[in-house]
């Protein structure tokens, strides 16, 4: 039977990137390719830790010896070439990576994208046993993206952005004057597909609640730049927020104004005018405070230069 291989009994001893895992999850990723069905059998008469069985449910340790036993599994295809990039660091320690993610780059590879911000980091650090998103930005938002480089900081994190306890701000330029020098936005905001498979989300009462803190930071006659501070961290929450009151993001290709985004264009801003500017939170390892921020980018920057030229 072709695209099939005989494996033999194999031997892992668990390490940072195993550690805190359940044993299924830690098996499906192991034995790609494998059908769930036959890892669930294995796990029950075959898979040994320490020499021992145990089920499902068991929570993988640090220096775990794991036997797993030999299997078909389909030969893997050649793996898409990734590019190695290091993206802009903003903040790095043993445990948590920031960099500051370009506009038009995916944070991680699917929906017709082979790969994003994390295979290429996997690609450049290949020496490094655990990278993973702790949370994700819009392809066209550039800005502050937070990396685990331990599962123990993953899932801090996971816990601190859970309860609420990370302070998390954008800029958005707007069309139009916004009236409110602050003003809190809670909306209830529902996911859906369109026809074309693409994902859009649409304020409705039954949607999950959201709740954004808009400042005003400075206005021109047909524009307003805002920070955006999320209380909660729906998908599209600020982009979905400020179309629904009226004041689309320039740029936004999904919520706003086409006609408008056309001529923006021409004059320079040929993307969605959204930054991720700022995260605050405490260390999930050391709990000390940190607050990073990622300088606006380039043509963000140059295009709020024009609007603060003066008019020939």
């Amino acid at each position: 039977m072709s695209g099939l291989s005989k494996e033999s009994v194999s031997w892992v001893e668990i390490d940072e990137g195993g550690e805190g895992q359940r044993i299924d999850n830690f098996l499906f990723k192991h034995l790609k390719g494998v059908p769930k069905s036959h890892v669930y059998r294995i796990l029950r008469g075959e898979v040994r830790v320490n020499k021992k069985r145990i089920d499902q449910t068991y929570r993988l340790k640090m220096g775990d010896l794991l036997r797993i036993p030999p299997i078909r599994v389909a030969e893997k295809p050649e793996a898409e070439y990734v590019p190695s990039i290091e993206f802009p660091i903003l903040y790095e320690d043993e445990a948590i990576l920031a960099i500051n993610k370009p506009s038009g780059t995916a944070v991680h590879g699917g929906s017709g994208v082979s790969f994003g911000v994390i295979e290429q980091l996997r690609s450049a650090r290949p020496q490094a046993k655990f990278l993973e998103l702790v949370h994700r930005l819009d392809r066209e938002t550039s800005g502050v993206l937070l990396v685990a480089k331990k599962r123990s900081a993953l899932t801090g994190m996971h816990e601190i952005m859970r309860e609420g306890n990370s302070d998390k701000r954008y800029f958005a330029l707007i069309l139009g004057q916004w009236k409110n020098a602050k003003q809190h936005v809670k909306l209830s905001l529902h996911k859906f597909d369109t026809p074309q498979g693409e994902k859009r989300v649409m304020v409705r009462e039954d949607g999950q609640a959201s709740h954004t803190i808009f400042t005003v930071v400075k206005s021109w006659p047909e524009f307003t730049l805002l920070e955006a501070q999320l209380k909660t961290g729906r998908t599209h929450q600020i982009r979905v927020h400020t179309s629904h009151l009226g004041f689309p993001i320039a740029g936004d290709d999904k919520y706003g104004d086409f006609a408008r985004n056309k001529e923006l264009a021409k004059h320079g801003l040929k993307r969605m005018f959204l930054h991720a500017h700022s995260i605050s939170f405490n260390h999930p390892l050391t709990g000390e405070p940190l607050a990073i921020s990622a300088p606006l980018a380039p043509d963000l920057q140059r295009f709020l230069n024009k609007l603060d030229a003066p008019v020939a």
